[in-house]
């Protein structure tokens, strides 16, 4: 098997595993909306359920649209991620590690959606009052991926004139 190929099972899975047993963890040992303080005044466990996608975008829409249209974009980039992972030269490892780290987080709030017709969110960082949305596992190895893949693309990539 090739090393590209590797770094998908050694960070894809364990994102999905550790995404999948900390909302699961969540669910059994807490209420909806209940809120567990770690550090006051900056970060606390809450759990809430996100029917929409980043921000909670579309999450006022009706299930019957918001379910099937969120599971079909997440299949359609869960196949992107895949072909661009596909397409990546296997030394070009920062940019294997962001697609890696990107389908983990896809997948792993894909299986939400699927299940519950919502993603389980629980970390929860505030200051006064600026308050940034809860989010996961999967939401953080998806924003990770992004900037991984940005900062290759900017500093890696040979410039061609």
């Amino acid at each position: 098997m090739s090393s590209k190929y590797i770094i998908i099972f050694i960070i894809t899975i364990p994102v999905i595993v550790l995404d999948q047993f900390t909302k699961f963890y969540i669910q059994k040992s807490m209420k909806l909306h209940q809120s567990i303080k770690v550090i006051d005044g900056f970060f606390d466990i809450t759990y809430v359920l996100n029917k929409g996608a980043a921000f909670s975008f579309l999450a006022d829409k009706p299930e019957g649209f918001t379910i099937p249209f969120f599971v079909i974009v997440s299949v359609i980039a869960i196949g992107i991620i895949g072909f661009l992972f596909y397409q990546t030269k296997k030394n070009d490892y920062v940019s294997l590690i962001a697609f890696a780290l990107l389908l983990g987080g896809s997948i792993g709030n894909l299986i939400d959606r699927i299940r519950h017709g919502a993603v389980t969110d629980f970390l929860d960082f505030y200051f006064h009052q600026y308050h940034w949305p809860a989010f996961n596992v999967a939401d953080s190895a998806i924003t990770t991926g992004v900037f991984l893949f940005l900062f290759s693309q900017i500093f890696f990539k040979k410039k061609t004139a």
